[in-house]
Formats: structure tokens, C-alpha cells, sequence
């Protein structure tokens, strides 16, 4: 037969072109990859182009050249999802092509005498193929296992359809490389009991419906071109906001508000639970922010504004942070590192008492010195709310000039330096002015003067 001429290159290279179509092949119709292999031969098909999606009557007219004569041994490979990212996720095409989940079924089609490969097959039902078969090969399918199969006799003067179906991944129990993996065992374990018994046969791989299905979307209505996608909008929870008088006067917003009060850090993230607001007040020069919650929690804020002459202009602080859980409280104080222009707020991405501490104690309690605080994101205003609802301009506690911009800025001065005394010192050399004439009389240099 025509297919018996193929060469092992040859199918290697039909094995490649497939993977290569995997790729390539893009579209909104659902479909599902078919491969066939025989060592009995099977009838030419040229290679499908990119993007192409084989018809169910383009599938019926090649198995009607495949099996309309004479009698034939198919076995059809049924998973219940199979798509072509299947393939191209966990078939090692890109990275270690050993540690791909269809290594048997890679042997099978370039062992095979002839095969044929079908990326995208239409998908409208999901017994599209067993029909096709059961109408080509005029028998009904014989559901078997490689366990079952190594016992049954097989018929070779009569057509037999034995069907073998494989599961898919749930996304639960198992990975879906683990699963398509025991699936090619199972294809190998089929393949060779055929061997054993030397029966001539046609195998076909394909799945009862994809596993991926991309829904079709008009373009009538759509630019034609290169778009920038969104970024997905991040819901961000509202700050804590106390009001007096109707107006907002003190607001507070943390993404992680944890505590600790045992020696081995247990932390607890008061940011998840709703706190009660009783016990704040604001004035125009003090405000005091409580939080107090279910867990036996009480957080507070105090917060104080005043004029600097220096700077000609009020400054809030944040004087301390108090904690009180099971009847026992710790004072954290906090002004001499947190503190703002009255009409800004503060921001620090990290508020602790233990590495690098904003926020000091003079308590020496051995009880209360395991008590830890961590707050994540911090950001207060306690005065000037002017923009209502709104945080204003933030003061940042990293300042400008960090360690890394001064070790940055020292060390270009020193090479610029060494630049500078390097270009001064090539300045400096001068070229000879007298040289000796080999055919005159040589220079006398004195050497009493």
C-alpha cells in the first residue's frame, strides 16, 4: 500500500507537523483532535493546512477509503475531553520532551506503518466517530480494558470495533498531566497485547468532546487591531472612618492589622473583623481613634496637632498606640517617627515595634514585652479632611535619600574623583623634545651640573 511506503523519518516529521498545527490552528468552533495509526496501512491524506477544521463529511469520505474493504480490527481510543492544548501544555513540545504525558502514543505513530493526523476535528456530538465506525465497519463496539483484552480472542476473518475508554482530569483529584499520563500507560498496555497476538489492527485516538471550547464572539461591532487589554478592577476595602457632627473627622486604612500577644508570634489580623468606633473623639487639636473588637481587642489612635516655629506651620503626631486584651494594656509611643503636616496623612508600608520600630514602649513587663504589633499599608489623617472622604496628600515615612541613593551617589563621586586624577595625570606627560641622531655625534649630557 501507498501508506506502508512511509519511512520512520517520514512519520517523525507527520508527528511534528502535527504538534506544528496544534499551534497554529485557532478557532471559535468547538473541536476535537482525531489520530489514527496502523500497522496494516492506511490510505494517504495530504497534511491539513493551518487553521483548517475537518468536517464530519470529510472524516466519513476517508474512513469509507480506510475500511470499505475487507475486514478490520479498529481500536478507538475514547477519552472523555480531549483539545489540542491538551497536546500542546503537557506534551513536552517546548521544554523536556521526556517528561511529556504522551510518550507511548508519540511511539506508537512513529513506529506505526502509516498514520494520519487531524488537529481539529468538528465537534458537534459527541458520538460522531463511534457512529462512523459502527456504520463503516457494519458491527456494533466491544467496550474492553488491556486486562480484558489480553484474554479475548480476536476474530481476524470479521471486522471487531473495540472501544477503550480513558477518563479526563476533574480538577480535583488529580493533576491533568498525572491522568493524561496513565492514559498513554493504558494505550501502551493496549498496543502490546495487540502485539502479542499479532493481529493486524487500526487504532484512532480522539475524545467524546473537547475539554476546551472558546465561545464565539462577534466582530461586526469591534476595532480590528491591537487593543490593550484591562487589568481586572481589584475591589479595595473602605477605610475606617469616624464622624462627628455629621462630618468626617479621623480616617484610618490598613491592608493587615496584626497582633500579638504570646511569645511565640500567634498573629492575629484585627483588619478581617469589623471593629465598634465607641469612645473616638476629635478636636481641633486632639483626636482619638478606638477600636474595639469581638475578639477582646481595643486598639487606640491618639493623635495631637500643633504650631512649630521652626517650620512655620502645625504638624500632627501621632503620640501613641495603646493595646488592651484580657484586662491588661501596653502603650506604644510613636511621635518622635510618625508624624505629618496637619493637612496631609501619613503612609508607611510597614508600622511594627520590633524590626526597625516606628512605635516604642518604656514598659519592661516581662508579660507585656512579647506584645507585638505589625501593620501593613498604614495610613491615618486624624485633622484637615478637607477633601471629605479622601485621604490627602500622603507623607511618606521612607525618606528621599535612602542608604541605597547615598551608597549610589558616594561611590559615583569616587570614581568620578579617580576619573578626574587619572585624566589629570595623562595631562601631565610630555613628549621629548631631543632625540639622538645615529649619524651624529651623540648627546652629551653633563652630569656635574
Amino acid at each position: 500500500m501507498a501508506g506502508s511506503r512511509w519511512s520512520r523519518r517520514g512519520r517523525l516529521t507527520a508527528f511534528i507537523a502535527f504538534l506544528f498545527a496544534l499551534f497554529t490552528t485557532g478557532s471559535s468552533t468547538a473541536q476535537v483532535p482525531l489520530l489514527m495509526w496502523s500497522n496494516d496501512g492506511l490510505p494517504p491524506l495530504a497534511s491539513p493546512a493551518a487553521g483548517h477544521i475537518t468536517s464530519s463529511e470529510q472524516l466519513s469520505a476517508y474512513l469509507t477509503s480506510a475500511f470499505g474493504h475487507g475486514p478490520h480490527t479498529v481500536l478507538l481510543f475514547m477519552q472523555d475531553k480531549l483539545s489540542k492544548d491538551d497536546f500542546t501544555v503537557f506534551g513536552g513540545v517546548f521544554g523536556n520532551k521526556q517528561d511529556g504525558a504522551f510518550q507511548n502514543l508519540k511511539a506508537a505513530l512513529q513506529s506505526s506503518s502509516s498514520s494520519v493526523t487531524l488537529p481539529a476535528l468538528e465537534w458537534s456530538d459527541s458520538s460522531v466517530v463511534l457512529a462512523l465506525l459502527q456504520e463503516k465497519l457494519g458491527v456494533s463496539p466491544l467496550l474492553v480494558d488491556a486486562e480484558t483484552l489480553s484474554h479475548l480472542s480476536i476474530n481476524t476473518s470479521a471486522s471487531n470495533l473495540m472501544l477503550i475508554n480513558l477518563p479526563y482530569c476533574t480538577g480535583v483529584d488529580k493533576p491533568c498531566k498525572e491522568v493524561l499520563h496513565k492514559n498513554d500507560e493504558i494505550i501502551g498496555k493496549v498496543l502490546s497485547v495487540m502485539k502479542d497476538k499479532n493481529v493486524l489492527y487500526t487504532a484512532m485516538y480522539t475524545g467524546l468532546r473537547p475539554s476546551r471550547v472558546i465561545s464565539e464572539t462577534s466582530m461586526s461591532h469591534q476595532h480590528a487591531g491591537r487593543t490593550l487589554l484591562q487589568a481586572p478592577v481589584i475591589d479595595v476595602k473602605a477605610p475606617i472612618m469616624f464622624n462627628m457632627s455629621g462630618n468626617p473627622c479621623i480616617m484610618l486604612w490598613v491592608q493587615n492589622l496584626n497582633v500579638s500577644v504570646t511569645k511565640d508570634p500567634q498573629w492575629i489580623d484585627l483588619a478581617t473583623q469589623t471593629p465598634s468606633l465607641t469612645g473616638s473623639m476629635c478636636s481641633a487639636s486632639n483626636s482619638l481613634l478606638v477600636l474595639s473588637y469581638a475578639s477582646g481587642f481595643t486598639l487606640s489612635f491618639s493623635m495631637s496637632q500643633r504650631f512649630y516655629p521652626v517650620s512655620a506651620r502645625n504638624w500632627f503626631t501621632l503620640d501613641s498606640v495603646q493595646l488592651q486584651f484580657n484586662g491588661t494594656s501596653v502603650t506604644f509611643f510613636g511621635a518622635r517617627y510618625i508624624h505629618a503636616p496637619a493637612e496631609y496623612s501619613f503612609h508607611c508600608q510597614s508600622v511594627t515595634n520590633y524590626i526597625d520600630p516606628l512605635l516604642v514602649t518604656n514598659n519592661t513587663s516581662p508579660n507585656i514585652s512579647d506584645w507585638r504589633l505589625n501593620f501593613v499599608d498604614f495610613q491615618i489623617q486624624g485633622f484637615g479632611l478637607a477633601n471629605g472622604t479622601n485621604f490627602s496628600y500622603a507623607s511618606d515615612c521612607a525618606g528621599f535619600f535612602t542608604p541605597g541613593i547615598w551608597m549610589g551617589l558616594l561611590t559615583s563621586l569616587l570614581m568620578l574623583l579617580i576619573f578626574v586624577y587619572g585624566l589629570h595625570m595623562i595631562m601631565q606627560l610630555n613628549t621629548m623634545d631631543r632625540f639622538d641622531d645615529p649619524k651624529g655625534p651623540s648627546i652629551s649630557v653633563p652630569q656635574t651640573e
